[in-house]
C-alpha cells in the first residue's frame, strides 16, 4: 500500500488525467468529518466518464482499510471500488502500476469478504447490489458486475421482460 507519506501521491493522475492527490479527502473519511464532501470530491476526481488513473487504484486499499477501521456501512467504498475496477480495463486507462498491483487485488478480496458479512445487515437494494458487484469483480465475474454497478433494480426487470418477450 502506498504510503500516506510518500511524495508519489502529488504525481498520480486521476479520473481528469490530471494531478489528484487524495490524501486530504481520505484523512477526512479516516477522521469521520465532512464525510460527505470527502466522498463528493473523490468520487469526482477519481473516476470521471470511465475515466481513472494511477490516484483511483492507490486510493483503493486506503478506502478498504478505512472502511474496515471506521466499521460503518458506507455503500459508498463499494461503488467507487467497484466503478474504478470496472473502469481499469476500459481503453486510455493505465493498468495498475506494478509497484501496486498486489494491494490493489487484496484490498479488493478484501472488501468483498467484508461485503459478505455487510450483506447481511442491509435490505436495501442498490447497497445490496453493490456488495454484489465487488464480490463478483473479486471472483472475476465481471460482466455480472457491470450488470450490479451499472444498472438500477428497474432497469433489470425491463432487460428481463425484453430478454422474454
Amino acid at each position: 500500500m502506498l504510503s500516506l507519506d510518500d511524495q508519489r501521491w502529488k504525481e498520480l493522475k486521476g479520473g481528469y488525467r490530471m494531478p489528484f492527490d487524495p490524501r486530504p479527502a481520505l484523512a477526512q473519511l479516516e477522521a469521520g468529518k465532512g464525510t460527505e464532501d470527502a466522498w463528493h470530491e473523490l468520487w469526482d476526481e477519481l473516476h470521471h466518464q470511465g475515466d481513472v488513473g494511477e490516484a483511483s487504484y492507490a486510493a483503493v486499499p486506503h478506502l478498504v482499510r478505512i472502511h474496515r477501521k471506521r466499521g460503518v456501512f458506507d455503500w459508498n467504498t463499494y461503488g467507487i471500488v467497484a466503478t474504478i475496477e470496472l473502469a481499469r480495463d476500459q481503453l486510455g486507462n493505465p493498468p495498475v502500476p506494478k509497484w501496486l498491483e498486489e494491494d490493489y487485488t487484496q484490498a479488493l478480496r478484501d472488501l468483498a469478504a467484508i461485503g459478505t458479512q455487510e450483506i447481511l445487515r442491509t435490505s436495501n437494494v442498490e447497497y445490496v447490489q453493490a456488495i454484489l458487484g465487488v464480490i463478483a469483480l473479486a471472483k472475476g465475474a465481471r460482466t455480472h458486475a457491470k450488470f450490479l454497478i451499472n444498472y438500477s433494480e428497474e432497469e433489470m426487470v425491463e432487460f428481463e421482460s425484453k430478454a422474454l418477450g
